[in-house]
Parts: structure tokens; sequence; C-alpha cells
């Protein structure tokens, strides 16, 4: 890999981690136009760190909240003046994070052949299957105009410095069936590569009529676990195979690629909330809708030929 597909990737990553577009089907995409699919795990990884960072520099004041607070509900519980009824937001947001991260185990259930559902990612993300990266960009722009339309029932419109701006009048707290809705929502889209997961995880809060920015908040918040889980999860493949092959680790593109993915997911968070509350999430539509067309068509004219036609390779599977 060399310096500039390290900051194309980095930036693709940072870009699509947090606009409702899909990191993973983007780099999907991108890795089949490079002929990038073997051997890339542990810079994968290294570009959710960078994300990682980006999203902790958004919101580091409200995670500082949220880890008091967590240590707060441990206090009050050892000490038994634990009430649901008494939480503070803080307090609630901590405990409908917990519950919206148990969906996630369900990623974990074997599926037969010595494969877990988790696992039907990485077999996605090959060559071949193309097809599948092109069908799933499609549903994101199908979920984004339900989101759309379940956002202008409890939608204000106001102006703000002579311009028309859009504030949500939705529920503000979540209760935990939000929680495992969203978070059910946040399972599926770790599983097909071209499902937006911040996306996804939006539509499900609008759905449940929740205040469009306290959703958006909750989904960046409740990405956050799901990304060092899967850095974790991913590192340890990565850099320990199965095969006990020696990894080959390529540092200078790849620190590129964490800093250029930090910096554009930063960018990416502040460019997302104003849109969101601007009322522009139909270029989400578009967009989603104009690249699943083209990838669907590329990726049939691929299975028809059996190569992959920026690479001319034999297509994988």
């Amino acid at each position: 890999m060399n310096i500039f597909e390290a900051i194309v990737l980095g930036a693709v990553q940072g870009l699509t981690e947090f606009l409702p577009v899909s990191s993973s089907g983007h780099l999907a995409i991108f890795q089949h136009f490079f002929g990038l699919n073997d051997n890339n795990l542990f810079f994968n990884v290294m570009l959710h760190v960078g994300t990682l960072t980006a999203v902790c520099a958004v919101y580091w004041r409200l995670f500082l909240r949220l880890i008091k607070s967590f240590f707060m509900i441990l206090k009050k519980i050892f000490t038994g003046k634990f009430k649901w009824s008494e939480m503070d937001a803080d307090e609630n947001l901590v405990m409908m994070i917990i519950i919206g991260l148990l969906p996630l185990f369900l990623l974990f259930l074997p599926i037969g052949g010595g494969m877990k559902i988790k696992d039907l990612a990485d077999k996605w993300n090959s060559d071949g299957y193309l097809i599948i990266t092109s069908i799933s960009l499609l549903v994101t722009s199908f979920l984004l105009v339900i989101g759309i339309n379940a956002n202008r029932k409890t939608t204000i419109l106001y102006k703000s410095h002579g311009k028309l701006r859009a504030d949500g009048a939705g529920r503000r707290k979540l209760n935990p069936v939000d929680a495992v809705f969203i978070g059910l929502f946040q399972a599926v889209a770790a599983i097909f590569p071209g499902i937006s997961r911040s996306g996804s995880t939006l539509t499900a809060g609008e759905f449940r009529k929740i205040n469009k920015q306290r959703a958006l908040d909750y989904s960046f918040v409740l990405g956050t676990p799901a990304i060092i889980a899967a850095a974790l999860l991913e590192g340890k493949d990565a850099l320990f195979p199965a095969d006990g092959s020696a990894v080959a680790i390529e540092f200078l593109p790849t620190l590129i690629g964490i800093i250029t993915s930090a910096i554009v997911g930063f960018l990416a968070i502040r460019l997302f909330k104003w849109l969101l509350s601007t009322n522009r999430m139909y270029y989400f539509v578009l967009y989603t809708a104009g690249a699943g067309i083209i990838c669907l068509v590329i990726s049939i004219i691929e299975l028809i030929s059996g190569v992959n036609l920026f690479t001319q390779q034999p297509l994988t599977f």
C-alpha cells in the first residue's frame, strides 16, 4: 500500500464512519477498486482507531460525565440507594447505552461451519460479494427516507439569523425499548457492508419519536464501545492470525491513514450534526441510492464476466 492509497482509505473511513453512508461499504468498494481486499485487516483496525479519536474529540465532555455517572450508579447499587425512577439524564443515558449494546452479543451466535454471525461481515467484504454491498447501500437509502418521514412528524421549523432551521420536538429521554430497538439496528448494520450504522440507528431513534439531535448523539456514543470492541477483536486476529503466518505492518501508510481518518472523522461529525439541524438529510438519500445503483450495475457485470473490472483479477468468494 502506498501513501496515496492510505490517505484515500483514511479519508473514506473518516468521512463514512459517521455520515450515514456506511464506512464498511465504502471501504469494501474502494478496496475493490484498488484490489486491496487481502491482508489489510490490521490497517482497517487502525483506521477505526482514528475515527474513535475523532468521536472522543467531539464528545469528550459528555464521555467524562458518563464515566462519572457510571461509577455513581455502581456506588448507589452497592449502597442500596439506586432507584430507576430517580436517575438523572446522564445516568439514564449510561443505562440506555448498556442496554443498547446487548443486541451486539447476537453477533457471536454460531451459524455452522465454525462461523459466527459476525463472520459474515468479513465474508461479504470479498470481491465477489460487491452485489451485497450495493443492495445494502440501497437499503440505507430506504432507511434514511423512513427516518426523514418519521422526523417530519416531530419537527418544528424556526428562523435563526435569517435562515430556516429545524429542531425535533420528540422525546429527549430514552427508555429500554428504545435502546434495544436502536441496538438491534446497530447489530444488523455490523453484518452488512453498505448498511450505515449511524444512519440506521438514527432512523431507529427517529422512528421511536426521539428528538433527532438526541438520537444522533446517542448513536455516536453507542457506537463508541462497539468500535473499541471491534478494534480489539479484529486487532487480535490481525496481529495473531489463526494460521500463524507473519504479519507485515506498513508503519508509515498506517500512521498516515490513522491521522487522516481522525481529522476527516472529526469534520464529518460536525457536518452531520449541521446537516441534520438544517433538514438536509435528503442529500444522503440521493447519494446512497446513486452509489448503490452504480455499484449494483458494476457487480452484475463482474459476476457475469467473473473478473474484477478494475484489477482484471478473478473474483474471490
